[in-house]
C-alpha cells in the first residue's frame, strides 16, 4: 500500500494512507531514500505517526512510502 509523508519532525514522520491502515510496529519503506519508519500511534484521518530507523535529511512532504 502507497502512502505519503505529511510532516517531518527530526526522527518522528506522519504518513498518510488514503484507503490502508497500517498496524502498530509495522514497517514503512521511503521508497526515495530507502529510509525504514516503524508506525507507533495510529491518529486521525488515516495518519500515523512513524519513528524513522535512520536519518531523516532530505525527507519533505509529499515522498512516496509503502507499507510492507
Amino acid at each position: 500500500m502507497k502512502g505519503k509523508i505529511v510532516q517531518v519532525m527530526g526522527p518522528v514522520v506522519d504518513v498518510f494512507f488514503d484507503s490502508y491502515s497500517p498496524s502498530i510496529y509495522e514497517a514503512i519503506r521511503v521508497d526515495e531514500l530507502h529510509v525504514i519508519l516503524e508506525v507507533q500511534q495510529l491518529l486521525d484521518n488515516g495518519v500515523v505517526r512513524t519513528v524513522a530507523m535512520d536519518s531523516t535529511e532530505g525527507m519533505v512532504r509529499g515522498m512516496e512510502c509503502t507499507a510492507t
